[in-house]
Parts: C-alpha cells; sequence; structure tokens
C-alpha cells in the first residue's frame, strides 16, 4: 500500500489495514475510507465519531446502490467517467465494487473507449492527479520523483507506463496520457483480481507534436516538441534503471508508445526481466484468440490462410507476427507464412521499393515490387492530418504519388483474395461495400475484423458487413458493438479488447514471480482466451464477454503460470498449487478490517 500512515497485514489468515492515521486523514485516504461502513470499534478508535452520520452500514449494498444511482444520473459518459474516478479518489473499494458488478456496462466508461474524451480534456476535468509524472527535463529526478509515490519497493508489483505518443486511435495527447495508464490498471484489478495497492502509473512526458496543447494555457505538460533520439533513449533508460532498483519486483507494462519507439524498448528489455508492450504483443494476441476459432470454424486450415492487414503501426504489425507464428506452429516455414500477409498503410501496399523508409519491423513483410508491377494504382492526397501524425508513413506517400501513385486496399484485396482482412488503421469506413463484396466473392466464409476504436473510427459497422456477406462473415471488432440480427440469426460480436487478455497475463506473471514474460507464456495467454468462447450455435461470439472478465482473467492467468514454471521462468515452488496461488492472492473490493496503531 502507497501510505506510509498504513500497512496491509494479513494475520490467522484475515487481510487487515493498520494505520497510524485519525480523523478526516483516515476519511480522506480512499485505500482506508469505507464511508458509513465504519464500525463502532474502528469508529473509536480512528477518532471518527462526530465526523460520520451515526448509523452504521456494514453492508456494501447500501453504499452501492447509492452510488450508481448517481452513476445513472449523470448526462453524458464523460460525466460518468468522471464521477466514476472521483468516487475511486474517495473509496477505492466501493469504486471496484460497483465496476465489477456492472462490468459490461461501466468497463468502456472507465476505460476504452471514454477515457480517450477525458485524456482530449485532461486539463479542463484534472481533479487530483494520480501516478506518477516524469519529465525528460528532469532525468535527475527520477528515482527521487518515484520514491515520492510513498510504496515500499517489495510493496509494488506492476507498473504502466506510457509516453502517450499514439493514445488508442487518437495520437499524441502528452502528459495527458497519464489517464490511459490510470485505466489500464484499473482494468488489471476489475479484471484479473491484481491488487490496486501494488501498482503504480506512470507518464513519460517527453513532450508533444500536438499543437493544440502547446498552445492551451491550461496544458499541464511540457510545452515542447517531443524529444527523440539519444536523449530519449538515455531518458527511458535512467527511468527503467530506477524503477528496477526501487521495484524489483514489478512487472513492468508498456502502453501507448509511437510505432519508432514501442518495438525498440520492448526488444531492448524483455530479455532481463518481466516486461512486455500491450500494443505490440497484447493487441496481436487477443486478436489471435479471435482468429483461433474463426480460422476453426471456416474449416480452412492456417495453412491456406491469406491475411490482409490495413494499418502497419505498432498494432498491425504485432498482429501480423502473432499471425506468422501461428501459421509456423501449423506446418509453414517462417518465409512461407510471411508470404501469406499483405501489409497496407498510408502509401498503400507495402513493397521492397519502399524498404529504405520503412520501420525496421516492417521490412519482413514488404511485398517484392516486381511481383505486384501489374497491379493497377492511385494517386492519393497526403493530408495535413497525416503529416502531423504518420511523419514517416506521408514522407513514403508523397515519394509513391511522385512516382506512379499507390496499390490501394481494394486492389489488393481484388488481386490476393484473401480470406483474412484485419483493420487497425483508424479510417472510419475504409472496408467498403464493394471491397467486402469483393472479398465475400472469392472465399465461402470471410474473416473480417475492423479493429480501430473509438467506435467513431471503425473500419466497417458488423451490420454492414453481415448484410454485405449475406451472414457469412466471421466478425469482431476492437470497439463494443451491439448484437445484430439478420434473416433469424442473432449474431454476438466478440470485441477484440485487450482486457480480455493482458489482466491475465500480467496477473500471472505477477503470481508466478516470472523472470520474464515469454512468447510462449503469451500463447498459453491466446489459447486459455479463446477456449472461453461459447462456439456452438450460427452466430456465436468468438471472443468471451467482458462480462466474464473475471473468470476469463483466473483462466488465463493459470495458463500463464503454468507456462512459466514448465519453462523454468518462474520464482515459485514447483510443487505449489497454481489453483490455489491464484486463487489466495486474488485481490477483491470488500471492506476489510482497519486497526488503529
Amino acid at each position: 500500500m502507497y501510505n506510509r500512515q498504513a500497512k496491509v497485514v494479513v494475520e490467522n489468515n484475515v487481510r487487515k489495514i493498520k494505520t497510524t492515521a485519525r480523523g478526516y486523514e483516515v476519511l480522506r485516504d480512499p485505500s482506508l475510507n469505507k464511508g458509513t461502513a465504519f464500525t463502532e470499534e474502528e469508529r473509536k478508535a480512528l477518532d471518527l465519531n462526530g465526523i460520520l452520520p451515526p448509523v452504521v452500514t456494514e453492508d456494501m449494498e447500501i453504499q452501492l446502490n447509492r452510488a450508481y444511482h448517481a452513476y445513472r444520473g449523470c448526462h453524458s459518459d464523460l460525466d460518468k467517467h468522471i464521477y466514476m474516478w472521483r468516487l475511486h479518489d474517495n473509496n477505492v473499494t466501493l469504486f471496484y465494487a460497483l465496476l465489477q458488478r456492472h462490468m459490461l456496462e461501466m468497463l468502456p466508461v472507465v476505460y476504452d473507449p471514454v477515457v480517450g474524451d477525458a485524456i482530449e480534456n485532461y486539463s479542463e476535468i484534472i481533479t487530483r492527479p494520480r501516478g506518477i509524472f516524469l519529465s525528460i527535463n528532469e532525468p535527475e529526478l527520477i528515482e527521487e520523483k518515484l520514491r515520492a509515490f510513498g510504496a515500499e519497493g517489495g510493496d509494488i508489483r506492476l507498473i504502466v507506463t506510457t509516453d502517450a505518443e499514439e493514445i488508442l486511435g487518437i495520437g499524441d495527447w502528452g502528459s495527458n496520457g497519464i489517464d490511459i495508464s490510470v485505466g489500464k490498471l484499473a482494468v488489471y484489478t476489475a479484471a484479473a483480481g491484481v491488487d490496486p495497492h501494488s501498482v503504480i502509473p506512470v507518464v513519460l512526458d517527453v513532450g508533444t507534436n500536438n499543437e493544440k496543447l502547446l498552445n492551451d494555457p491550461s496544458y499541464v505538460g511540457n510545452r515542447h516538441e517531443r524529444i527523440q533520439g539519444k536523449v530519449y533513449d538515455d531518458f527511458v533508460d535512467a527511468y527503467v534503471k530506477a524503477a528496477r532498483k526501487l521495484f524489483p519486483n514489478a512487472v513492468m507494462h508498456w502502453e501507448d508508445f509511437g510505432s519508432t519507439n514501442a518495438r525498440r524498448i520492448l526488444d531492448k528489455y524483455r530479455a532481463n526481466f518481466a516486461t512486455f508492450n500491450d500494443d505490440v504483443q497484447g493487441t496481436g494476441a487477443i486478436v489471435l484468440s479471435g482468429l483461433l476459432n474463426a480460422v476453426k470454424l471456416s474449416k480452412t486450415p492456417w495453412t491456406e490462410q491469406k491475411v490482409v492487414i490495413f494499418g502497419a503501426g505498432t498494432a498491425g504489425c504485432g498482429i501480423a507476427d502473432q499471425i506468422r507464428d501461428q501459421m509456423i506452429r501449423s506446418g509453414l516455414s517462417r518465409e512461407e507464412a510471411i508470404s501469406r500477409i499483405w501489409l497496407i498503410d498510408l502509401p498503400g501496399l507495402l513493397t521492397t521499393d519502399m524498404v529504405d523508409s520503412l520501420l525496421y519491423f516492417q521490412k519482413d513483410y514488404a511485398k517484392n515490387s516486381q511481383d505486384v508491377a501489374n497491379y493497377p494504382r492511385k494517386m492519393v492526397d497526403v493530408s495535413v492530418e497525416a503529416q502531423t501524425r504518420w511523419p514517416d508513413m506521408a514522407d513514403i506517400l508523397a515519394k509513391q504519388n511522385k512516382a506512379k501513385g499507390i496499390i490501394d486496399l481494394a486492389t489488393v484485396v481484388e488481386n490476393v483474395k484473401p480470406t483474412i482482412l484485419i483493420g487497425t488503421s483508424t479510417t472510419p469506413g475504409a472496408f467498403t461495400q464493394d471491397i467486402v463484396r469483393s472479398m465475400a466473392s472469392h472465399v465461402e466464409r470471410p474473416i473480417i475484423f475492423p479493429l480501430s476504436n473509438p467506435t467513431l473510427l471503425h473500419e466497417a459497422t458488423p451490420q454492414h458487413l453481415i448484410e454485405w456477406t449475406d451472414g457469412k462473415v466471421f466478425v469482431a471488432t476492437g470497439a463494443p458493438f451491439d448484437d445484430v440480427v439478420y434473416n433469424g440469426v442473432c449474431y454476438k460480436i466478440g470485441q477484440a479488447n485487450n482486457a480480455a487478455l493482458y489482466p491475465g497475463l500480467g496477473f500471472g506473471a505477477i503470481v508466478s514471480k516470472a523472470t520474464k514474460i515469454t512468447d510462449e507464456m503469451i500463447f498459453a495467454a491466446v489459447q486459455a482466451v479463446a477456449s472461453q468462447a461459447t462456439l456452438g450455435s450460427e452466430g456465436a461470439s468468438l471472443l468471451p464477454s467482458n462480462e466474464d472478465l473475471r473468470i476469463t482473467s483466473s483462466i488465463v492467468a493459470l495458463a500463464v503460470l503454468r507456462m512459466a514454471k514448465s519453462q523454468g521462468v518462474s520464482g515459485v515452488n514447483a510443487n505449489d498449487s497454481e489453483v490455489e496461488m491464484v486463487r489466495t492472492q486474488s485481490w477483491w473490493p470488500v471492506y476489510v478490517p482497519v486497526e488503529a496503531i
């Protein structure tokens, strides 16, 4: 617990909190506060008599009903988001109890997609800062700022870090991005039972290229362009060293870094300690979970699949890597697997004549320019937004235009005849009726995953995909969508939301005391998620419902723990019961005794 006045202890198998805080100090501490649920004995010992209403409501039910009524009274999703986090700042236990009770309804409000609105409006709605803000201009203060959080080294088991360069589908939001780390950790707790008192959200403020923020007098972050190169790398390295020194038991989760940094940072550190990047690995993993079920139902083996991915950034390439590895597991060579994957981005199909300008993890997937020389090309305008958000890709597009134009998505679909089409482009409506019908004319059961989020950025709606393919499509989305009824069949739309995978993966790494997070541990998580989908009927969801996240996450954690032990990267006793370890280390939002010391 990050509170110098309080300490969590377990005595006779009973969890309790001992504290030196008294009176309003207790009520103002969200990790201690129980409101009217403090017992008469606790009130007397903690000097709460007179500053609480006299009636004791030890049953949380009354508080939950009161809080839910207030939540439902909010006028917009952003208002609901603000209400929930103010509740968190008052009473952590009640916040998570309410969130778990209404998981399907509240998860999109507390985290994605509404967190995107909160980040865009962070300077206006900020009430109580949460987490740690580290500035690239003060690298010598990193350790001091980490210590200021008030946590003891062994207590912290998970740190989520962002530099906020590519937040969801909304881009660069600088220091406002702290909310992505805060929200991610809330999902860890609600979905997997990670103790909220054992986590730290961090934002690395390296500047921003968002002109709106730079010219906003209320912006809370550094007012200069993003710093890159050696200064950036040295800053990240100093942060990692300080965090590892102070919190050696913590799993480190990287979130929403830009394409040029995300993969490079992960590759640099993943062999040295338990760390992973949710955009590089988690997105690809949850998508592969849905694809395992879709491919099984399609009756077309992995060795015969042809995959087009529209959006070749961090997420798109991460998905490509997971698909490549699955094809290899199914019997293809690495070269054969790569040959069955086509990546498209702003400059069109990635080809070898672009290779000098591509990021290193994109180059393997570039198609031989000679092999596609006869594909029709078209000229495309380079928008101001594209130049700002994707300068590397915009530069390549400009070169392609200057030459002979780009090979666009429609052309690739028509010529490649893919069996799987995936969107990570943040280009609304990119999967048009013509493109989808072209694909469906070449494959009996097309698999189409429009994954961009928030919701307004999706490449196509499930309703349209089902109608345009006459109900033959297997679909999963990145944002939540309602069921679709078509020709008497109710189609449950599975959400390829990382929340079904990364909480269990992270918790499994925590429980196993993993020294690293291996590809095999991630694939164990993939299989565990896929196993929880019920595929018995036409229109069934390819992925488990977010309503069952707690169950899904515990099964994922168990699979990850077992894999870590089998690979020898676990720090726990080989004879310990895995099921019991996951059960006993799960945190639940219930009030525990608070003792005065």
